[in-house]
């Protein structure tokens, strides 16, 4: 018989360690779930500052003239709606319409193929990167690469052993001001630069070339920051000595979901199309150009679909989770299910119980009263409108 698979670790993984975190498996890596605590790194994050290791996530560089028309052919989005220093969230697709993965793509407009700073001449190329969820880095890569390398694109891992941080919350910006010695005022939501940080104040970390994007994944302004493994640890210590908190998995999914963000394996997967999710926003059909899926996506637009995602507030103190069955106003547990939670847990803001959940169509009206099977008790439950939370 085989053994065990060993889990994968970043380069932050004996940094978390020395600072509390609690480790767990997650997506084939072994990374920390809570340091302080969920609710208070949760808090931490609304109301002032946090700090999360991110670095299991993939980061992909498509290098190559055309790299954005060669893309183009995989997702729903029209990503000539972004220009250079510009990103969009989307969603690789498959021919049954259904999500592969979500990923945010940033165009980084004209490079230099060598490394240099581009200058007009044959030897620049268009570049993109695309940040892409763990457990599927290796199967994008190997679907990306199919796709686009017979198209001249060459398709390379751009992370290696780096390190990317997500420095969220309110006091977020002026924090990486203060690293930077730069105003981020210029730097929109979706926005991202190459920033050198670091290196002036006594005791900072060596100044280091950073890719800076203010894009997250907690529904707070932030940004994440990819850089050589080096200066990352040495980012994060100082970050860390600074003040800010360090934030585990577990506050990561408890702040996501007050914002309505979907976690691909639970809110969608491969059976899903962005339709039936509440991502038909990802989807530009006025768009005149072929996409994977994209058939199935007009048929729907123009048929209707039979379930959707909808947000759900409980009563009292229950706490829904991924799996329990939903039922219909009224039902006694142990009833069929209308549907099924797909992410679920406890508002520490909103300090009730929050969950997404696929149901019926005709069930998803804001207002419509449902119920919950927790422990064989159907607990009462309404329709929401989402995000439960907005700043």
């Amino acid at each position: 018989m085989a053994g065990p698979v060993a889990l994968l670790r970043t380069p932050l993984f004996e940094a978390a360690r020395a600072a509390g975190g609690r480790l767990v498996p997650f997506a084939g890596w072994e990374m920390a779930v809570q340091f302080q605590g969920l609710v208070a790194e949760h808090r931490a994050v609304r109301g002032a500052c946090g700090l999360f290791d991110i670095s299991h996530m993939g980061v992909l560089r498509l290098r190559g003239d055309g790299a954005k028309d060669a893309l183009q052919a995989l997702v729903p989005s029209d990503l000539f709606r972004i220009g250079p220093g510009e990103a969009c969230y989307t969603v690789l697709l498959n021919e049954s319409g259904g999500i592969r993965d979500d990923l945010i793509v940033y165009d980084r407009g004209r490079v230099r193929a060598d490394g240099g700073e581009p200058d007009g001449s044959a030897g620049d190329t268009d570049e993109l990167l695309l940040v892409i969820n763990a457990a599927c880095a290796d199967s994008d890569t190997a679907w990306i690469s199919s796709q686009l390398q017979p198209a001249g694109i060459a398709v390379s891992d751009h992370k290696g052993d780096g390190v990317l941080l997500a420095l969220q919350g309110p006091e977020a910006p002026a924090r990486l001001e203060a690293l930077a010695g730069t105003s981020l005022d210029g730097l929109p939501r979706f926005g991202h630069r190459q920033l050198e940080l670091g290196g002036t104040a006594a005791g900072a970390a060596a100044a280091a070339s950073v890719f800076v994007a203010r894009t997250g994944y907690t529904g707070e302004d932030g940004f994440e920051l990819l850089l050589e493994r080096e200066p990352g640890l040495a980012l994060w210590e100082q970050l860390l000595a600074e003040g800010v908190t360090p934030c585990g998995l577990g506050a990561r999914d408890s702040l996501r979901l007050e914002a309505a963000m979907h976690l691909y394996g639970n809110d969608m997967d491969a059976s899903t199309t962005p339709l039936e999710v509440g991502l038909g926003w990802l989807v530009h059909l006025e768009m005149p150009k072929p996409f994977v899926g994209r058939a199935v996506l007009e048929r729907q637009s123009s048929e209707g679909v039979r379930r959707r995602l909808v947000g759900l507030e409980l009563r009292g103190r229950a706490i829904p989770r991924h799996g329990y069955p939903v039922l219909a106003a009224g039902a006694e547990g142990g009833s069929e299910p209308v549907g099924t939670v797909t992410s679920g847990g406890w508002s520490p803001t909103l300090e009730r119980g929050i969950a997404l959940a696929h149901v019926p169509v005709e069930l998803a009206r804001v207002g419509t009263e449902l119920a919950v099977e927790i422990r064989g008790r159907a607990e009462p439950a309404t329709v929401v409108k989402r995000p439960f939370y907005r700043r």
